[in-house]
This record gives structure tokens, C-alpha cells and sequence, in this order.
């Protein structure tokens, strides 16, 4: 599945009901104006009566003008049809993931749901899985984050993608990583959840922001409260230990998953010349789930994300509500206009050959 559609709101074909006036300028005062238009009509009828023989006024523009005084009268009163719309709301959930690739995330020190120990990564993967399954209709997008973000699955209702897409992330090679920064993914997150907020307004936006919560950059970490206004719910998901657990060297083309155990290879601190030890950073995790008014959640051997659903989550991909049943009246005055405007041409051609007799 590459693709559906999507709507976040439709507005039902009219129906046409029935034929009204609607006065622009209020009933009061359109009245008044009417009546008054409409009694220029019977007077100029009575005047040309009885002026017959003293005045040079033909039958046809007596006839005109009165026409002309009605056909305002009409347009004062601006007659329209009526039409009825239903309104429909269509809420969807959107589901953005952010998954930590940095090195401190291939530290076997993490549990997911069993006293077996994984690495950070191999725990984050499980709860992308379980998120997913959390929301079975809604759309995803999945970013990763090191020394740099990259958007690897754009806004897609396919699941299977998000879960291939967990599978095939691999930590960050030691050699190009340049110290752990959170707010690594903050650009490219605020420019999706704009982009998502704009084109899709009536969903339910929903952030999970997985880590380690490790910073290492010397530069202060950005505010993730940027986020805000386009989420309904966020969450901040910490994968590890408090007690930590010593970094693998992560060479180009390895896998990432902590196997660097296994040949005694480790990341040396360089301010103690020995392996670095990494920690969960709760704290910050915690300080960020603050900042985009979320929820921190820490998964280990008892917790995993099974619990991790939003209260702001639809519970269908399409979730059709009748909203109001609205009559909009629509003023239909252009043909009476366009008669007006005749007459009045018919007006000026008489006046004009009038005019020329009389010179």
C-alpha cells in the first residue's frame, strides 16, 4: 500500500430549497426604500394619465420607467434562492517518530518487556512496532537523529513501511558522530508538523520522540516548546539504564545493534582513558515531554509502549460526524440588473432622439 486518500473535511452537495427575499440593507429600511419605488411607478402611471394629450410622454415610456421604478423595487428587496449543505468532520490520526541513531544507542543495556538485555536500538525498534500496532489506522512518519535528522518515511498510512523502516535502523558509526545533541531533530521536525498541521488541520497530531536522552554536545540544547502548537499529544520514550553501560565502537558498515561487545572494542572517554560509560538521561527526557506539554515513558523489563496510546488518538482512520446542517441564501439580482440596465439604455437612446427633434 503506497497511499489513500485523505480529507479533513467535506462539505456535502447542495440542495436547492426554495426561493426567498433577503433585503442587503436590512427588512426595515428595505422595505421603505421598496415601497417607495413602487409608489413612483403608480405615480408616474397616474401623472401620465392624466397629463394624456398635454404631455409629449408616450404610452411605451410611461411604461418603462414605471417598469424601471419596479424592477429597483425588486432588487431593494434582493430576491435569492435558498440552499442547504451538510458539513462533515473527517479525523484522522498523524503518528511522528523520531528515533535516536547516535552511538550511546548501541549500549546493551536496555529491556523490553523481558529480563533479556538488548541494546537501546534493538529496545527502540520493539516500540516502534508497538506503537504502530497502537494506532492500526492512522499515518506515520519516521525521522532518525544523530549528527544530523533525516526524514526516512514521509506522512504514509502504510504501517508495514514504519516497521521496515525500524528494522533496517542501524547507530551511527563512531567515526562520524560528533557528540550527542537532542535538539538535532528539531528543525526537521517543526517544518513536518507545520507542513501537517496546514494541510491536515482537523487531525490529531501525535509526537513520540525516542532516546537515550543522552547530551554530549558542549552547545546548549534548543527548546523543543517550538513544537507545541502543532501537537495534541507527545511523548518522550527513554531506552536504557540509569546505571549505563560502556559504548561500542560502531565502524562503517556494522550493524550497530552492540555486537562491538563481543570484540572488547569500546569508546574510549578521553578524559579518563578508559571505555566512556553512557546513562539514560530521565531528566531530559523529562524536560523535553515538559516543553511539548507531553508525557515522559520509560520502558524496561515490566513497561513497554502497549500503554503508550495518546488520549487524543482517533480511533479510526475516517471518523465521519454531521456537524450542522447549514442554509446559506444566495442573492440571485443579476437578471434583474441586466433588465435595469436595458431599460435605462433604452432611456437614454429615447432622451437622445428627443433631443435631436427638438433642435
Amino acid at each position: 500500500m503506497t497511499g489513500t486518500w485523505h480529507m479533513s473535511s467535506s462539505i456535502l452537495p447542495a440542495d436547492v430549497t426554495g426561493f426567498t427575499f433577503s433585503p442587503a440593507l436590512g427588512w426595515p429600511a428595505g422595505i421603505v426604500l421598496a415601497v417607495a419605488m413602487a409608489a413612483l411607478a403608480v405615480c408616474g402611471v397616474v401623472l401620465h394619465v392624466r397629463r394624456r394629450g398635454a404631455s409629449d410622454e408616450t404610452a411605451a415610456a410611461c411604461v418603462r420607467r414605471a417598469v424601471l421604478c419596479l424592477l429597483v423595487a425588486l432588487m431593494i428587496l434582493t430576491p435569492s434562492v435558498t440552499s442547504s449543505t451538510d458539513s462533515r468532520a473527517v479525523n484522522a490520526t498523524d503518528v511522528v517518530i523520531a528515533v535516536d541513531v547516535t552511538g550511546s544507542m548501541a549500549v546493551s543495556d536496555a529491556h523490553y518487556g523481558s529480563d533479556a538485555t538488548v541494546s537501546r536500538l534493538d529496545a527502540a525498534r520493539s516500540a516502534v512496532s508497538d506503537i504502530t500496532a497502537l494506532y492500526p489506522d492512522a499515518s506515520f512518519l519516521g525521522l532518525r537523529f544523530g549528527a544530523s535528522a533525516t526524514v526516512d518515511v514521509p506522512l504514509t498510512p502504510d504501517a508495514n513501511a514504519i516497521g521496515n523502516w525500524a528494522d533496517t535502523l542501524a547507530v551511527e558509526s563512531t567515526s562520524t558522530s560528533s557528540g550527542s545533541s537532542l535538539d538535532a531533530p528539531l528543525d526537521q521536525l517543526l517544518l513536518n508538523l507545520k507542513t501537517i498541521r496546514e494541510s491536515r488541520p482537523d487531525d490529531a497530531i501525535i509526537l513520540y520522540l525516542i532516546s537515550d536522552g543522552e547530551q554530549t554536545s558542549d552547545v546548549t540544547r534548543r527548546s523543543y516548546s517550538t513544537l507545541r502548537k502543532y501537537l495534541n499529544d507527545g511523548f518522550t520514550v527513554g531506552v536504557g539504564s540509569t546505571a549505563g553501560g560502556r559504548i561500542p565502537v560502531i565502524r562503517d558498515g556494522t550493524s550497530g545493534d552492540g555486537s562491538g561487545s563481543g570484540s572488547g572494542s569500546w569508546v574510549v572517554d578521553p578524559d579518563t582513558g578508559k571505555a566512556g560509560v553512557s546513562k539514560l538521561d530521565e531528566t531530559t527526557l523529562r524536560a523535553i515531554a515538559d516543553e511539548i506539554s507531553g508525557t515522559y515513558l520509560h520502558v524496561d523489563a515490566h513497561d513497554t509502549m502497549a500503554a503508550g496510546v495518546s488520549k487524543q488518538a482517533s480511533t479510526q482512520w475516517q471518523v465521519m460526524r454531521t456537524v450542522k446542517r447549514r442554509t446559506r441564501v444566495t442573492p440571485v439580482v443579476w437578471p434583474l440588473a441586466a433588465a435595469v440596465l436595458g431599460l435605462l439604455a433604452w432611456e437614454l437612446g429615447a432622451w437622445i432622439a428627443m433631443s435631436r427633434r427638438l433642435l
